[in-house]
């Protein structure tokens, strides 16, 4: 079956996405345009979306895929869009774009600082509730706008996340969709519905956060300017998507509790599908709104760990692709002859902060110490931090997953897989469709337009497992032992980071 066609956007942290999938689940084409966030330098931690340029890039990915794919326009028979979670726009009465922040924008420093002391117990209040912390929360964004822009949040009617802000240009339709609206921590778990406690510190209400809608659910139609700027023909139906990670344990078919997968991107999440009500009294882990409603997901959060490769690549990689730094680290034994890569710290979801990066133990050898070694030490931390993020689940959950699904650009590939089920001693699967959550979104918008009954029922159909990678039993003594001098050496970078030597990789507002 070749149609009907769905396309969907990914706004993803590095990236702009459009990909579009045939009536099988089969991506058809893709296209992609790498991106980053503008800073401030007059604000520390400050990162910008810029709606009309990245809105131009998607338009641009669509036109490009559609050319790629080789259809006509008129195949496509719905949109949808996903989005890195956290990041929000504002709009104004008329629906215009006023102000848009990135997902980790960490600008509200002194707003988090001045929330703890002024209203001692409402961040545990509001995580109990909503499973979120300060760190990646709306409210101190809230609470900096209403400090330095007063005007500009007297104006805001509606604040949507980017998932629904392309909603929005497609439709003109404003909408919240909770799995994605639930990482604001604005809305609670047990019903998805706003937390008037969370707005009123900025002088705000409910009636900021727009009308609830479902993943799946058809918001409207898409317009004629926004069909014009995606080579598109108007009036197609436009579906609520939702966050990149809930949405793509869909497209990798994790409809059921305990089912667990590692997403590999900018930032790679550990997430587990658990049963609505779990709560984490440690405030280790962030506890997300499913696209299901019947589920929650445990989430535990890698910082950068894509960035970090794609600076390698950069940075020393001397021209070289990801493909090629693969091949050359493939011939690299494991340990990566004791390189101790230093950037992401597990996740500590009350108190987060990341040591300055750092490679450590680099032997002055232009072999063992050159950029095929240091790709190879980066992958391998990159799973022994995943592993440590699985276990702080485990412990809260009581459930060792049976297995792993990965997916995601890190999912490609095979020597990364096979590094991750060797450190955590789990087999490993990979997704037929390495981009999960453009494909949990394209199920969403196939459940909207009637090819299936339940977003559950996409899910299990069009996901695939492709490879299956089992563990190593002899490496795990090795990696055991780099697990735990980088977690020695980690506490030291972090005392020097706390003594004002190093500058913190990223730090969570008010930490």
């Amino acid at each position: 079956m070749k149609g009907p066609y769905t396309l969907v956007f990914d706004a993803g942290t590095g990236s702009g996405r459009a990909v579009i999938f045939d009536g099988a689940g089969r991506e058809v084409a893709a296209e992609a345009r790498e991106w980053w966030h503008r800073g401030d330098p007059a604000h520390p931690g400050a990162m910008d979306f810029d709606c009309k340029g990245n809105w131009a890039i998607l338009t641009e990915c669509a036109r490009a895929a559609l050319a790629r794919a080789g259809i006509a326009p008129a195949a496509i028979a719905a949109l949808s869009a996903t989005s890195m979670r956290e990041a929000f726009v504002l709009h104004d009465a008329d629906g215009a774009e006023l102000w848009a922040c990135a997902n980790v924008d960490a600008r509200a420093d002194a707003q988090v600082r001045r929330l703890r002391e002024t209203h001692p117990g409402l961040e545990r209040r509001l995580y109990l509730a909503s499973g979120q912390t300060y760190a990646l929360g709306a409210l101190p964004r809230l609470l900096w706008l209403r400090e330095h822009r007063t005007d500009l949040l007297d104006r805001a009617a509606a604040l949507t996340m980017l998932s629904d802000w392309i909603l929005y240009r497609l439709s003109g339709a404003l909408v919240s969709e909770p799995s994605n609206a639930g990482t604001t921590g604005l809305l609670r778990l047990s019903d998805r519905s706003v937390i008037a406690e969370a707005l009123a510190p900025a002088g705000l209400g409910p009636e900021i956060v727009p009308p609830r809608v479902q993943s799946g659910e058809v918001v409207g139609r898409l317009s004629a300017q926004a069909a014009e700027a995606c080579g598109l023909p108007a009036g197609i139906p436009v579906v609520a998507g939702g966050g990149d990670c809930q949405i793509g344990t869909l497209g990798l078919g994790l409809v059921e509790e305990g089912q667990a997968a590692i997403l590999g991107g900018t930032f790679w999440q550990g997430v587990v599908n658990v049963a609505t009500g779990l709560e984490d009294p440690s405030m280790r882990l962030r506890i997300n709104p499913h696209v299901l409603p019947s589920l929650d997901q445990a989430e535990a959060i890698s910082f950068f760990t894509g960035a970090v490769m794609r600076w390698c690549r950069d940075a020393l990689g001397g021209g070289l692709d990801y493909a090629a730094l693969e091949a050359a680290a493939a011939a690299v034994p494991p340990g990566a002859y004791g390189i101790i890569p230093v950037f992401s710290d597990v996740m500590r979801y009350g108190a987060w902060i990341h040591a300055a990066p750092s490679l450590l133990n680099l032997p002055l050898d232009p072999e063992r110490g050159g950029p095929a070694a240091i790709f190879r030490a980066l992958q391998e931390n990159a799973a022994i931090v995943a592993a440590r993020n699985l276990a702080t689940v485990t412990e809260l959950t009581g459930h060792r997953p049976a297995g792993l699904l990965f997916a995601g650009g890190a999912a490609r590939s095979r020597g990364w897989a096979q590094i991750l089920a060797d450190v955590t001693g789990l087999p490993v699967a990979t997704a037929r469709v390495k981009e999960a959550t453009a494909l949990g979104c394209a199920c969403a918008a196939a459940t909207g337009i009637g090819a299936f009954a339940s977003l559950a029922e996409a899910g299990l159909a069009w996901s695939a497992v492709e490879d299956r990678f089992e563990p190593d039993p002899s490496l795990r003594g090795l990696y055991d032992e780099a697990a735990g001098r980088w977690e020695a050496a980690y506490a030291a970078q972090m005392a020097l980071v706390r003594d004002g030597v190093t500058t913190a990789m990223w730090r969570a507002p008010g930490t």
